[in-house]
């Protein structure tokens, strides 16, 4: 009985275990920020609430570049309540590090990347039609390919999640 508690204990601690990119480290193909948001970038995607319920779908165009380390990431949503919005992020990377800032973030974005993983960790201030709130975002790209990305985020405040954002990415 006490070696099935113990089991149990294990589990149930493992699945309480967060995620780490280094659990992706020996996976491939490789996310390189530089690499991959270099040029233009297309992506779709949609805001779930926390019920699951598709709340909005978007539409992104991106106009990369890098010099160095140093990339700049212009974003153009397109929402489909027929808004627009606008995010220039400005990213320096070291070694498998991302330091990013954003007009609307807070602070610094901070990202780690191994193999095909990258986490974004941040907190992001909401356009005042939305309430104005900080939200912590844990931001996961995921490369697929050599030109298709994956990205999924969890918008959380007071560490409740408010919301789910899944983007597809495809490099042209």
């Amino acid at each position: 009985m006490k070696h099935i508690l113990a089991l149990a204990i294990a589990l149930m601690t493992a699945a309480c275990a967060s995620l780490s990119p280094a659990d992706y480290a020996t996976q491939s193909p490789k996310l390189d920020l530089a690499t991959y948001f270099n040029g233009k970038v297309d992506g779709w995607g949609m805001v779930q609430d926390r019920s699951g319920r598709v709340v909005r779908r978007m539409v992104v165009e991106i106009d990369c570049t890098w010099t160095g380390n140093e990339g700049v990431l212009d974003e153009s949503f397109t929402w489909s309540d027929g808004k627009t919005e606008k995010r220039i992020w400005r990213i320096r990377k070291d070694g498998d590090r991302y330091v990013g800032t954003a007009s609307d973030v807070v602070g610094e974005a901070q990202g780690v990347a191994a193999g095909p993983a990258l986490q974004w960790r941040y907190t992001l201030k909401l356009p005042d039609e939305l309430g104005g709130h900080e939200m912590a975002m844990d931001d996961w790209m995921w490369m697929i390919d050599g030109r298709t990305l994956t990205n999924r985020t969890s918008m959380k405040k007071f560490g409740l999640t408010f919301a789910e954002i899944t983007i597809f990415f495809r490099k042209r």
